[in-house]
């Protein structure tokens, strides 16, 4: 008996168009894979007997099969994500292995590869576009680092690595959204949420209520979680030093014991990661990663890296000497001992009275319908494109997904799914963009017809609660236009070739270009302006609000970026120098690290690199820095719209033409640095970077 005839109709085997999330169910998952896989088993065979060295007789038929996967498995992956469940889970596990190992067939695949080294030295490669060059010269790339040159046994281990890894970083992705689940305080007084705004009050009355207990926002209980929109909030502003540290140390030590204890993965993931690099000829995995990056070697990734860490370091020491002094002000006795836990607090207090506003006074002037309507604004002002909803024009995943369309003039160039608040029952944490449908040019009934880039843009934003719209803190307005940014350079893409179209076959340390961009915009008094108003008045955010954000936007920015220098540089140590099993632990490693890149050395029990999922779960391992990398490049292009002059309507549409032609529209057609070059006249300068953050002088 066939898969599929035990389940007709399975959505998941239609493998084009919108996913039809109204249809689809878990149980569909394990029967459609396994009939699917089977089926490009089928059709790999066939075409390594029948390849041709040529654009048609391989990219194409390779395209199309490929597709046939990553549609049905991207869905499954897409559902992991925001619609998590024990089945779902089940299923996923039961037939990843099939997908790696698929996977790893098709990488390995001699003809194919053969193939596409025949088509690089043929007559025919003179005539290719740039992007078809850089889609068949990253293929062959692509399969030397998925092990196409091993043979036998070398073979046999390195699929077996890849399989285990693909393990691994699932269950370590799990853990931490399990431990997040696991923990939450029950708050029964008025003392014990003293000190605590009225959006966190409600949210924590509405999380109580969700688990069945009788609640209100004014005399509780209420339920404070390791969720963001908890956890951070709580650590700003309780005054109940005592629960913030229990808070504070149960996130840190999240996924860290029992049995959701991510050490001893993190440690057979780094002794994988190093074996897999050995067999490919690389001394290190940081090396194996930075083959296919923009970054030349470690050496480069390092030298910018000490570049930002000198100047922060300095602004970081003089911050927290600063925090301590305010803080010895206020109390004494707390400053004089303060603990980790006291640095979210006091930093809000300081900054509160430093500019005089705090972050939960802006909330009302931020309601997600408004923002979205200054986002969309911006988007038509920088790229003369048009948002408008299209709800109802796709099936979604849960109610709160909202569906838009993207149009130049009358007609829809690309669409995208917005699913916006935090489930921290089913949903992980953070924000995301990714792809649903990639941009192609396809045949249709004998046409040919540009198939429609979709994209999935997930937040974690507070929710609405007690009949009010989603109140966002600014820092949620700015994670939204960050996530607009990387949705932006897939659906305005140019690119007809799917393996270079969007975010496609661009170097991993370029890809945040767009999405740092856009953050920028937050500040520019034109778009704050035309999305900043009170969500029950509709008035304006007052203008003395404006100013304050604006001399508040350096805040501590020495230890914000001191911060993410030392999850890059911890990163790329245990990715470059780390000996498994050696002398040194990956604590040891990272205590280490701490003494030049923070200021606060971290707590012994600090369990963070359990839970820090994108270097062992994500696409960042040894590529932490790339954000660091990618921001040199976003302020240096940002740069570009403050000379032109921001309150010159003309100039920002002419160079925000000139943006979308080649950051956003070349997509991986050409390298990062063309591409740049190509908006920015020259190679970047890390000068606007540390310009922005206050860290230099203009």
């Amino acid at each position: 008996m066939s898969a599929i005839s035990t389940i007709p109709n399975n959505p998941l085997l239609i493998c084009k168009g919108l996913p039809p999330f109204d249809a689809i169910k878990t149980d569909h998952v394990v029967p459609a894979m396994t009939q699917i896989l089977a089926e490009l088993d089928k059709e790999l065979s066939d075409l390594e007997v029948s390849v041709k060295p040529t654009w048609s007789g391989l990219v194409e038929p390779l395209q199309r099969l490929v597709e046939r996967l990553t549609w049905s498995w991207g869905i499954v992956g897409h559902l992991t994500g925001v619609k998590n469940s024990p089945e779902l889970r089940s299923a996923h596990e039961k037939v990843q292995p099939q997908v790696v190992q698929f996977g790893n067939k098709l990488s390995q695949s001699k003809p194919l590869y053969n193939a596409f080294k025949a088509l690089r030295s043929s007559v025919e490669w003179e005539s290719l576009e740039s992007a078809q060059k850089r889609i068949v010269e990253s293929s062959i790339r692509e399969a030397e680092l998925s092990g196409v040159g091993l043979e036998g046994e070398k073979k046999e281990r390195f699929n077996a690595i890849e399989m285990e890894l693909a393990e691994l970083g699932t269950n370590f992705s799990n853990h931490v959204l399990d431990a997040t689940k696991a923990f939450s305080l029950l708050l029964t007084t008025k003392e014990e949420v003293d000190g605590l705004p009225p959006s966190l009050l409600s949210l924590a009355a509405q999380t109580a209520r969700v688990e069945g207990v009788e609640t209100t926002a004014e005399n509780g209980p209420w339920r404070i979680t390791l969720d963001y929109p908890s956890y951070g909030p709580f650590l700003q502003h309780s005054t109940r030093r005592d629960l913030r540290e229990k808070l504070y140390k149960a996130f840190l030590s999240r996924a860290s014991s029992g049995d959701l204890n991510n050490w001893p993965l993190i440690d057979r993931i780094l002794e994988l990661r190093k074996e897999k690099a050995a067999l490919l000829g690389f001394s290190s995995y940081a090396e194996l990663s930075l083959a296919s990056k923009m970054a030349p070697n470690v050496e480069a990734v390092e030298g910018l890296l000490e570049e930002l860490r000198s100047v922060s370091y300095d602004a970081a020491i003089k911050d927290l000497a600063d925090l301590k002094a305010f803080a010895a002000t206020k109390n004494a006795q707390e400053a004089e001992d303060l603990k980790h836990w006291d640095v979210s607090f006091w930093a809000e207090r300081q900054r509160e009275e430093k500019f005089d506003f705090s972050a939960e006074e802006l909330r009302p002037y931020f309601p997600l319908p408004q923002v979205l309507d200054g986002l969309f604004t911006l988007v038509n002002r920088l790229f003369g494109v048009t948002v408008k909803a299209a709800d109802g024009q796709a099936t979604v995943w849960h109610e709160d997904v909202r569906y838009f369309q993207i149009c130049q003039g009358e007609n829809a160039i690309a669409y995208f799914f917005l699913d916006p608040y935090s489930r921290p029952a089913e949903k992980r944490g953070g924000a995301w963009m990714d792809e649903c449908i990639v941009r192609a040019k396809i045949m249709d009934n004998g046409d040919i017809k540009t198939r429609l880039p979709v994209a999935y843009l997930v937040c974690n934003q507070t929710p609405p609660v007690d009949g009010k719209p989603s109140l966002m803190t600014f820092v949620e307005v700015e994670t939204l236009f960050h996530e607009f940014g990387h949705g932006l350079q897939h659906m305005l893409t140019k690119v007809d070739y799917p393996g270079a179209a969007g975010i496609n076959n661009i170097e991993w340390d370029a890809v945040e270009l767009p999405s740092q961009f856009m953050e920028n915009w937050c500040y520019d008094r034109a778009t704050l302006f035309g999305m900043a108003k009170h969500y029950e008045t509709g008035e304006s955010l007052p203008e003395h609000y404006y100013q304050k954000l604006l001399a508040a936007r350096n805040y501590m920015s020495g230890s914000g970026m001191l911060r993410q220098l030392h999850f890059s540089l911890v990163d790329l140590e245990l990715h470059h120098r780390y000996q498994p099993g050696g002398q040194e632990t990956v604590i040891d490693v990272r205590n280490r690290i701490a003494k030049t890149t923070t200021v606060w050395p971290p707590l012994p029990e600090d369990s963070f690199l359990c839970a820090f999922g994108h270097i062992f779960a994500g696409g960042y391992a040894a590529g932490y820095y790339s954000y660091k990398w990618a921001e040199v490049l976003s302020a240096d292009a940002f740069a570009a719209f403050e000379e032109a002059g921001l309150e010159d309507a003309n100039a920002i549409a002419s160079t925000g033409s000139r943006f979308r032609d080649t950051v956003l529209g070349l997509g991986g057609s050409l390298h990062p640095m063309e591409v740049f070059k190509a908006f920015r006249g020259r190679e970047p300068s890390t000068k606007p970077l540390l310009v922005h953050t206050g860290l230099a002088v203009a």
